[in-house]
C-alpha cells in the first residue's frame, strides 16, 4: 500500500557532510546493488538518504522502504541493539527496512533482488495490510 504524501522527513542537517562522503566511498556491496540493481529501478531509490538521526543506505520514498547492507561492524551485541533501536525507529515513521549482509549481495545478488522485488509486490498490493512495524 502506498502512503500518498509529500511529508518532509527531517533529518540532523550535520549528517550533510557525512551522506556525502558515503555516497563517495560506497562499499563493494553497496556499488553491486546500486549499479546493478537499485540505481535504474522501476521506483526511484536514493543512496545514503538522512532521516532523522540516521542514515539508511538506500531509500524509496513512495514505498517506504529502506535497505540497509550490513558487514562485520553489524555482528557485535552492542551494534545488533543499536541496529534494532535504529529500525525501530525508523518503522515508528512507517519505514520498513531490509537488511541484507554484503556476502547475500557479492555472492548471491540475484537473489536479493528477488527478495526486494517481492517485498515491493507486497507494498504494490493493496489487498495486504499496511505495514505495523517489527521484522
Amino acid at each position: 500500500m502506498f502512503i500518498k504524501t509529500k511529508k518532509f522527513l527531517n533529518y540532523k542537517n550535520d549528517l550533510k557532510p557525512k551522506v556525502k562522503k558515503l555516497r563517495q566511498n560506497m562499499t563493494l556491496a553497496e556499488r553491486k546493488l546500486w549499479y546493478e540493481f537499485l540505481r535504474s529501478h522501476r521506483y526511484r531509490f536514493i543512496r545514503q538518504k538522512a532521516i532523522g538521526n540516521y542514515i539508511l543506505d538506500f531509500y524509496c520514498q513512495k514505498l517506504k522502504l529502506g535497505i540497509e547492507i550490513d558487514g562485520e561492524t553489524h555482528l557485535g551485541d552492542k551494534n545488533q541493539e543499536y541496529d534494532k533501536a535504529r529500525t525501530n525507529a525508523l518503522n515508528k515513521l512507517e519505514i520498513e527496512i531490509m537488511r541484507f549482509w554484503n556476502d547475500d549481495i557479492l555472492k548471491g545478488l540475484s537473489e536479493v533482488e528477488n527478495i526486494i522485488e517481492n517485498k515491493i509486490k507486497e507494498k504494490e498490493n493493496p489487498l495486504n495490510p499496511p505495514f505495523e512495524g517489527g521484522q
